[in-house]
């Protein structure tokens, strides 16, 4: 055979393989003209020291993102990767000796730490087959909460020899340690791959079922593919200790928002099959240099986190973009509608109408009672069994609160204390829980609080006349963040998790930019006197709190729209082919979400007097955490507002329960994580 006939397939294979690495090759393609527009915008020539700058820079982003590209591949989630990084950081700080020995053994200590956390989470999604990111959500504020056990404030040191070893030179004025660590990474991903368990792992992502049809272990599989990921997640904390030469308890958190958008920027698609770790390795240091050049541009590093939120997006939505995707079925319905009003034909007559008060989708998968006859119990069996938990687990813990203390349950201003701290939750039960019930999740909740809180208070200035437009003004916030999540998930067809975790990020910077990272105003009498005066013997918001319940009751359960989210919730197709128009339900859903945020951050300004950055942050898991554990199925189409009240107060008691003991702050996160673990297991026992 000449050499002319073998350059066919040769031409052939390289294109293949050119097609199945096609994200990677567009990402290195992108990271090498971002490294020449760096090296055009600066004062000469690139040198050594910004090379090796930059390699370190983006090697914790980039070992972090290999692991979660791990994960991805099997279809899965890892909310927690930020978490494990801040443990190991903090153990290594804390506990780390001067002897050689002592640092080898702390470096094995790290990656065991990765692992075992990965194995928690391998276990109770692969093996008791609970949602991935209510595990690893849940494990993010347990080993969260553990982390602040180990160290409430950044402190601690790392000895100068390891240090030098991850972030020193190689060969001095020529290679970088970290780019020889990342190597190193990278070929234990290209061993991986190759291994029996590296075609595991993309045949699950591609087709379960058909995965385990050819004999292929599915849950060993995503088991191992979590506990790699924490491997990586513990290298990455390893590094990033001997780069910061010290501890902070929370250095990993915002990590989570680059992590995702370095995957996605590297080819690897959400959802499982394709990808690789070496494209995600690219995407890493694409979003490094991105953030170099704005400092070289003298752009405030408060963009930072809006950057990256919008390159998610883009980067997800170009993954996605083909003829069968929910732009493009958009695109040709408005080029219908304008071809039919052209042509003189109405195109309302072609659509479906929307779901009409006649089929009580909320009343979906239960079982129905024969006629008006039948007992209430009968009637309401499926509502109680998914309400009654909660609220037994309230009375027990008021039980135990009564042992401990004595006296409160019997004290109006233990009642009293008890609805105000519970307003906050009870109000973000009914956003999160109403997207919940839709089968999505609102990550973007903590920053949407956050924002709206600012706002209102940097506009109030104290003024009770500044208010009455203030208040409209944080709400019109919320709503707006709440839509621009649907135009996301509806229009683009973008996951819940991707869409409001970038949308989280973004409201972020734009909080830091308004603010200028330093929340200024207070609120107003009116306002503070609303969360801390009383009326009629009772605090102003208690009495607030009843008409809210009642409203959000009659909301989900008295309404076509209420009606409509839990026909959403059991199956958006069936839903479509009912009639139901989805698209529309969800943009309320989530604008409904923001609403009950930004109400949330107003409130909870007007109870402290002033609104912070980042008091959002911890109501992201209770706001999760009252949901499950009042029985609502974290896939959607199941739970009830009661059940959910109930569990914002047994979180509530819980709290205050926690608040009178010596205990610290740090382990309500690990009790609510327990919680929320124990809640799902629960009910998956309860459904199959």
């Amino acid at each position: 055979m000449s050499a002319s006939d073998a350059a066919p397939p040769r031409a052939n294979a390289l294109l293949i393989a050119a097609a199945k690495h096609r994200g990677a090759l567009v990402a290195g393609g992108v990271l090498a003209g971002l490294v020449l527009l760096m090296d055009a915008i600066t004062f000469g020539r690139l040198s050594y020291f910004e090379f090796s700058f930059t390699s370190a820079g983006g090697a914790t982003l980039a070992l972090a993102a290999m692991g979660q590209t791990v994960v991805i591949l099997t279809g899965g989630f890892d909310l927690s990767a930020g978490a494990v990084i801040s443990l190991v950081n903090v153990v290594l700080a804390t506990s780390m000796g001067e002897s050689a020995a002592s640092q080898i053994g702390f470096f094995g200590v790290a990656l065991l730490i990765g692992a075992s956390v990965g194995a928690v989470n391998g276990f109770f999604v692969a093996f008791m087959r609970l949602q991935a990111i209510v595990v690893t959500l849940s494990t993010m504020f347990i080993v969260q909460g553990i982390t602040l056990l180990v160290m409430s404030r950044p402190g601690g040191s790392i000895p100068a020899e390891f240090s030098q070893f991850f972030v020193g030179d190689v060969i001095p004025g020529l290679l970088p340690a970290p780019v020889v660590l990342i190597l190193a990474a990278i070929g234990f991903w290209l061993f991986l791959k190759n291994t029996p368990f590296g075609v595991a792992v993309y045949a699950v992502g591609s087709d379960e079922e058909a995965a385990r049809a050819n004999g292929i272990s599915v849950a060993w599989t995503k088991f191992f593919a979590y506990v790699v990921a924490g491997l990586f997640y513990g290298a990455a904390g390893a590094f990033i200790s001997a780069q910061t030469a010290s501890a902070d308890p929370l250095i990993g958190k915002p990590m989570l928002l680059p992590i995702f958008a370095a995957v996605v920027i590297g080819g690897t698609m959400l959802g499982g099959g394709r990808g690789g770790a070496v494209g995600s390795v690219f995407g890493a240091y694409i979003l490094t240099i991105v953030v170099n050049i704005l400092l070289i541009l003298n752009v405030s590093a408060y963009y930072s986190s809006l950057v990256e939120g919008v390159i998610l997006i883009l980067a997800v939505l170009a993954a996605s973009m083909n003829r069968a995707s929910p732009l493009a079925g958009y695109l040709r319905l408005v080029r219908l509608k304008w071809e039919g009003w052209a042509q003189g034909r109405r195109a309302a007559q072609h659509q479906p109408a929307s779901a009409g008060p006649g089929v009580d989708f909320a009343l979906a998968g239960r079982s129905a009672a024969p006629g008006f006859t039948a007992s209430w119990y009968e009637r309401n069996r499926e509502t109680l069994r998914l309400v009654v938990p909660a609220w037994v687990c309230l009375l027990i813990a008021l039980a135990i609160t009564e042992f401990v203390f004595g006296g409160r349950l019997l004290s109006t201003s233990y009642w009293n204390s008890v609805v105000v701290l519970a307003s906050f939750l009870a109000i973000l039960a009914l956003g999160q829980g109403a997207v919940i019930l839709t089968g999505g999740l609102d990550l973007s909740i903590p920053w949407t609080l956050a924002l709206s809180g600012i706002v209102v208070a940097g506009v109030v200035q104290g003024s009770d006349q500044a208010a009455l437009y203030a208040i409209p003004l944080g709400l019109l916030i919320g709503i707006s963040v709440g839509a621009f999540n649907a135009a996301g998930i509806v229009f683009l067809g973008l996951s819940p998790i991707v869409m409001t975790l970038a949308t989280n990020g973004i409201v972020q910077a734009l909080a830091l930019l308004y603010s200028d990272g330093t929340p200024a105003g207070f609120t107003s009498p009116g306002m503070r006197y609303f969360m801390t005066g009383r009326f009629l013997g009772l605090t102003p918001v208690t009495w607030f709190m009843v008409a809210f319940v009642a409203f959000a009751l009659l909301l989900l359960s008295r309404t076509p729209f209420g009606r409509q989210i839990y026909a959403v919730g059991n199956g958006r197709l069936v839903s479509r082919l009912s009639g139901v128009a989805v698209g529309r339900t969800l943009f309320g859903v989530y604008m409904l979400s923001g609403f009950c945020a930004a109400l949330a951050g107003i409130l909870l300004a007007s109870f402290s007097g002033q609104a912070s950055l980042g008091m959002g942050d911890q109501y992201l898991l209770p706001s999760i955490a009252v949901v499950v554990v009042g029985g609502a199925l974290i896939t959607g189409g199941r739970g009830h507002y009661l059940g959910m009240l109930g569990g914002v107060l047994l979180l509530t008691v819980i709290a205050v329960l926690l608040a009178g003991t010596t205990l610290p702050h740090a382990v309500r996160d690990i009790i609510y994580g327990l919680v929320v673990l124990g809640a799902v297991l629960a009910l998956r026992e309860r459904t199959t």
